[in-house]
């Protein structure tokens, strides 16, 4: 606790700074994730309080993210929908897959895997973080022109007939649910029918509509209506935020210009009355744990996020160990990752079962927190009671921040998560592939695959997708890199010094091969060769294998081949120094001794060429 008190007055300022910087964030991320500006807040809270208290980043400011709350967007969106639109039915499953995205954290940090974060590839990295804010730029344009496609009584009309379709549907479902032969008694399917109304097909509507306008692709695919339709009021207010936010940074750092932006036009709005649209009402009072989670649990609707729950938890576990990395730099202090994904994991669960979207350490919020003089634990926990202070006391107020203020935060966040950074690399980037007569960077590559299918497919499967041709590309790279060092090619031998007795006599029966480095996956294809390089005149072939090392599995069926095929011949092999690791691998598979008996294993050149001259004829 000592520790804990010992910088008092730099961890409150840190703190409350830290807090006020995360107020806007916390209600557009909110927003944007489709849960409200109060899950955002509740994120916010939760997070920040025990992911500092029992974290291993003293200084780590964590709350909603760029990252996660793109994430969370897709996956709200997809439960609603599977939910015929029913945010309060989707609400319980929604929470279950955070909760357990949280406690797959604290499983990650307990076996020890903080460590081995830092290996993922920068081009998976750097395609995604460019995909988020890509995403988020597109995602908001439409709400930032005052367009929201479950209002538009136009286009909503278009989805009607597939609306009734999918009414329909779910009639037969709960028949055949309930054991009903459809068939057998279309009269209950005709009854059922009849209780639709024209309000159940408009809701049903409204929910394929937004579906058909959500994500990256769906907002272009909008987009000509939202200019059709565009409310310049909330454009206006939009377009005020993003000038004031680049506008004020120019000006001074000081004062965090999300918060002065998100001040200046919301009193605006507020102030001349305009008829601008607000955000949802932020609730008063303490938050209420969402007991749903527990009581509507059933395994079969969290079965299919299983997997992107784990996503969840990783990039958590990324991005929080991205910025414990910078805070090290600035404290000059070593965090302790393991501790730090327990931390985030119990933050975000915690969050969960209070409504909260996840989040993760936070990097703009960290820096100001230790720019502002805050050094323990405590900073983080006071970032979170001041937010906390903040929805008790001035809800009610912030429930009249106007929704085109947070699309213009929200887009300027998108902008900055993008990596400039790796996009300035790529001319620079050495062009090691070839496609015909185009040749590419091969992180371009994989910087491109996972950016363009996080945008316009899916963020969980394009990260899986980048991990793979990038840990191809890296197998390729090292095989090419140690078969340079490892001769095993089709060339002429040159003889070694040991090797300057040999009878001359023998020397059209004998054929020597020197190996030189591993055989493996890289080096097979050219050893394959070997029985082609062999001298019709040979009857005996003497491998020379002290220089090598290792053999893996490809290799050692690229052998086995070859000793078979010579076999076929009746050409007999003899093995010189064969080292341990190989020896054992060509035991198991029964190469020694059904191939190559132990009588035909040498320990040196010297015995092996004395077995020569006494088994074979020579003048």
């Amino acid at each position: 606790m000592k520790n804990l008190f010992s910088n008092i007055k730099g961890d409150a300022f840190g703190g409350i700074t830290a807090g006020i910087v995360a107020l806007p964030l916390a209600l557009a991320f909110g927003v944007s994730s489709g849960l409200g500006p109060t899950a955002g807040l509740y994120g916010a809270i939760f997070i920040s309080f025990f992911a500092a208290l029992f974290g291993g980043t003293d200084t780590q400011i964590s709350g909603p993210t760029a990252p996660m709350t793109a994430v969370s967007m897709v996956v709200i969106a997809g439960i609603i929908a599977a939910n015929d639109g029913d945010v309060s039915k989707a609400l319980p499953i929604i929470l279950t897959v955070f909760l357990l995205a949280g406690v797959m954290q604290i499983c990650l940090g307990i076996i020890g895997l903080g460590k081995y974060i830092r290996y993922i590839p920068y081009p998976v990295v750097s395609g995604f973080m460019t995909a988020i804010g890509v995403i988020i730029l597109f995602t908001q344009l439409l709400p930032a022109l005052g367009y929201y496609p479950k209002e538009d009584a136009v286009f909503v009309e278009l989805f009607k007939p597939e609306a009734e379709e999918v009414i329909l549907e779910n009639i037969l479902k709960e028949e055949a649910g309930e054991g009903i032969l459809v068939l057998e008694n279309f009269k209950e399917t005709i009854a059922r029918s009849n209780h639709i109304s024209q309000q159940d097909i408009l809701v049903e509507s409204q929910t394929l509509a937004a579906k058909k306008a959500g994500g990256a692709l769906g907002a272009i695919r909008a987009f000509p209506r939202a200019i059709q339709n565009i409310n310049w009021l909330e454009c206006i207010l939009a377009l005020g935020t993003v000038f004031i936010i680049f506008g004020f940074k120019k000006i001074t750092k000081a004062v965090p210009s999300t918060l002065v932006a998100l001040v200046i036009m919301s009193g605006i709005a507020v102030g001349f009355g305009l008829d601008y649209r607000p955000i949802e009402k932020i609730p008063s009072g303490l938050p209420v744990p969402n007991l749903g989670i527990f009581t509507a649990f059933s395994f079969s609707h969290i079965a299919p996020y299983i997997f992107t729950a784990l996503t969840l938890a990783l990039l958590g576990a990324i991005d929080s160990l991205l910025t414990s990395v910078v805070a090290d730099n600035m404290t000059k202090t070593k965090h302790k990752p393991n501790k730090e994904l327990i931390g985030q994991g119990i933050g975000n669960s915690i969050a969960a079962v209070f409504g909260g979207i996840p989040g993760a350490g936070a990097t703009i919020r960290t820096v100001v927190n230790i720019s502002s003089g805050g050094k323990t634990k405590l900073s983080g926990m006071l970032s979170s009671v001041m937010l906390l202070v903040i929805l008790l006391g001035l809800g009610p107020i912030a429930s009249r921040i106007p929704a085109a203020v947070l699309a213009g935060i929200l887009i300027t966040v998108g902008i900055g998560v993008m990596d400039f950074k790796g996009l300035k690399a790529i001319p620079s980037l050495p062009k090691d592939m070839k496609f015909g007569p185009i040749k590419i960077s091969s992180e371009v590559l994989i910087m491109f695959v996972v950016l363009i299918l996080s945008t316009f497919w899916n963020l969980v499967y394009a990260v899986g997708i980048g991990l793979i041709i990038a840990s191809l590309m890296f197998m390729k790279k090292i095989g090419d890199l140690t078969a340079e060092r490892s001769d095993v090619k089709v060339l002429k031998e040159e003889s070694w010094n040991d090797e300057g007795d040999f009878p001359i006599a023998l020397k059209e029966k004998v054929f020597i091969k020197h190996i030189k480095g591993p055989l493996f996956f890289g080096s097979t294809s050219d050893f394959q060769q070997l029985t082609v390089q062999i001298p019709d005149t040979a009857t005996t072939v003497i491998i020379r294998l002290g220089r090598m090392q290792y053999m893996d599995q490809s290799g050692l069926y690229a052998m086995e081949d070859m000793l078979q095929d010579l076999n076929k011949k009746g050409v007999e092999v003899l093995f010189v120094d064969l080292l341990k690791q190989p020896k054992f691998m060509m035991e198991r598979i029964g190469i020694i001794p059904q191939l190559i008996p132990k009588a035909h294993i040498f320990k040196d050149f010297k015995s092996c060429l004395k077995w020569i001259k006494q088994n074979l004829n020579h003048v």
